[in-house]
């Protein structure tokens, strides 16, 4: 009884840890008293999140740019709360005459934003100003939802796709483009901060619930569309020849063209019997929808086994203006991709049925799509298409808040380009962001990581991308391979397909690797801070060289050291951050060598030092 009572005291000790030392937010706090979320960092037993279904009937007409849509929406309310208001987000409102943005605009864009022409809320008609919009931001009162409820929304709207400022979304050129966050969609309400009233501004990302969409999509007949979901009516707007090739794609390691360069002169690629063709996609549980259009691209895939227990198949497509030279190689990039991701990091199997790159003006991801803009550098081209694809993990496949915690998805993405970019082209270096977190460490501008991402203004890069990378990376090379896979699928596992926030994904490894870093987490997450790695002193002894490495700044760095001899030979000392795992400032790195040293240097493509100067040490 006595042992198993220390088991018992020994757990509770480790609860009462996790939950003290990483500091907690008094609305993160209330999660866990209402038991909605948990200190070990799964879902509580109350978790809950909510959903719609969205029926989508659009028209997009490529010359005018006219988008006009009915979104049927079915919401319905998981919460145990009674929702008093409804909020909106009407994305295309970024371009409203007179909307706050952080973002240039031109002003041939500036429009009068989503108009809706009609409303009806469960079958009986509404004024459609009950929605009173403020920019991005869209509040219906008056229509209380209960819990478990129901609501059921047809909105009828139109708006003017952009044509100069591409923020994400808009025409790419004439006959071809990309579009976004082009439909009304309910608010993530959840048991955070309720309602997400954050309204959009062209910087920070987005956040949407997991949602059922089916999409009927109009455009002139000899368009071919791209979208999120599945193709479901493949054989009525493809002519027969280029529905086989989709077809035989899909089950066909080799690349294949489905329309080439040839084929675009011939044409005779989609249905032409009538003016215009309805495209249908399906997509279940996913956190948005987005589609393109051209008809002048050509259009290469290929697919792969990517779960080799059940045999399930992803797709890869890259759809691309034949001028881009850098686009040939697109597609097999992706596809390398994610059969990087789906066996070696995060080796889990891809989880949609496709994804298809779109040559576009903007580098950013969707649900199955990535909007990426060509360029000339191989290896540039590399890195943003596996950065992009990688995005498909995180924030998708893991429903976090973008808006918030905008390093909860491209800290992945990056360190997802540090390491699959190196696998698939051997000579990449890449130390994307490295330099300037090393150069704005410490400033006035630099705040925690931790801080939402609305409040980062000029440390929105380095908080989102590098500085959080760093950390996984880090984490990773502490544990080692084996156990930072089991510890991050345990997270995956945990919460895929709902809604993590920070110390959900803190906790979750803690737990998945039966390793306690709270120290970590809180001196590179929490706190402010300096990289700052330093050699002290180099002392020899016959054989025995001694190396005092001190750190001057407050970040727990890995140590790697760089020994140049004399005779021009290199060699290369690592040590992982736990050598600063109990608070000390300095540690002594021992190596033996008969040879002669010309001098020491730290160095890491993917480890900033604000102060660089003493990271080297010449032999006398």
């Amino acid at each position: 009884m006595r042992y198993i009572l220390l088991i018992v005291i020994s757990f509770l000790h480790y609860v009462v840890i996790s939950q003290t030392l990483l500091p907690t937010p008094r609305n993160i706090q209330a999660t866990y008293n209402k038991g909605t979320r948990s200190v070990t960092g799964e879902p509580g037993k109350n978790y809950w999140q909510n959903t719609a279904n969205y029926d989508l009937n659009i028209q997009f007409d490529p010359g005018t740019r006219l988008l006009t849509g009915v979104a049927d929406i079915v919401y319905i309310n998981n919460s145990p709360d009674t929702l008093h208001q409804i909020v909106f987000k009407l994305y295309p409102n970024i371009y409203q005459k007179g909307a706050p943005r952080q973002v240039s605009i031109s002003a041939d864009d500036l429009t009068d934003g989503m108009i809706i022409d009609s409303l009806q809320i469960n079958n009986s008609i509404i004024p459609p100003d009950a929605i009173r919009v403020n920019a991005t931001n869209g509040t219906l009162r008056n229509q209380p939802i209960g819990p478990g409820q129901k609501i059921h929304f047809r909105i009828s709207y139109h708006y003017t796709l952009n044509k100069r400022s591409h923020i994400r979304t808009g025409e790419i050129a004439p006959g071809a483009a990309f579009i976004a966050y082009f439909f009304p969609r309910i608010a993530v309400y959840d048991d955070i901060d309720g309602w997400n009233t954050i309204p959009y501004t062209g910087t920070q990302e987005f956040y949407n619930d997991f949602c059922h969409f089916s999409a009927a999509i109009t455009v002139p007949s000899h368009f071919i569309v791209w979208a999120t979901g599945d193709l479901e009516n493949g054989s009525e707007v493809l002519s027969p020849a280029f529905y086989r090739r989709l077809q035989e794609a899909e089950q066909n390691d080799a690349m294949s063209w489905i329309v080439d360069t040839t084929d675009l002169r011939k044409g005779n690629i989609t249905n032409t019997s009538k003016t215009h063709n309805t495209w249908h996609f399906d997509a279940d549980d996913v956190v948005d929808f987005a589609f393109a259009v051209s008809d002048h691209y050509v259009w290469q895939s290929s697919s792969l086994v990517v779960d080799p227990k059940t045999k399930r198949r992803t797709r890869v497509d890259a759809a691309f203006n034949p001028k881009h030279h850098d686009y040939f190689y697109v597609a097999g990039d992706a596809r390398k991709t994610v059969e990087i991701m789906s066996y070696t990091f995060p080796a889990w199997p891809f989880p949609y049925s496709h994804i298809t790159v779109f040559d576009g003006l903007d580098q950013m991801e969707y649900p199955m799509m990535v909007n990426d803009n060509p360029v000339e550098d191989r290896h540039e081209s590399i890195t943003l298409t596996d950065h992009e694809v990688f995005h498909t993990m995180f924030p998708f496949y893991m429903g976090t808040n973008e808006t918030k915690y905008a390093w909860m998805d491209e800290g992945w993405a990056t360190i997802g380009e540090w390491l699959i970019s190196p696998m698939i082209d051997s000579t990449i270096v890449d130390e994307y962001g490295v330099a300037p977190t090393a150069l704005n460490a410490g400033n006035e501008t630099d705040l925690p990581i931790i801080t939402p991402s609305t409040e980062w203004n000029r440390a929105y890069f380095t908080n989102a991308y590098p500085k959080p990378a760093m950390g996984y990376l880090y984490v990773k090379d502490y544990l080692g391979d084996a156990l930072f896979t089991k510890a991050l699928h345990h997270y995956i596992r945990q919460w895929k397909g709902k809604h993590p926030m920070p110390n959900d994904f803190f906790y979750c490894m803690n737990e998945g690797a039966g390793k306690n870093m709270n120290w970590f987490w809180k001196k590179w997450f929490f706190e402010n801070g300096i990289p700052d790695l330093a050699i002290t002193s180099v002392k020899r002894s016959g054989k025995k060289v001694n190396v005092l490495i001190t750190s001057k700044g407050s970040k727990p760095v890995p140590v790697d050291i760089v020994i140049e001899y004399k005779d021009g030979s290199k060699q290369r000392i690592h040590r992982n951050i736990g050598v600063w795992e109990k608070g000390n400032k300095t540690v002594t790195v021992s190596f033996v060598t008969a040879k002669a040293i010309e001098l020491l240097k730290l160095y890491h493509p993917h480890t900033p030092d604000s102060y660089p100067q003493d990271n080297t040490y010449e032999i006398k």
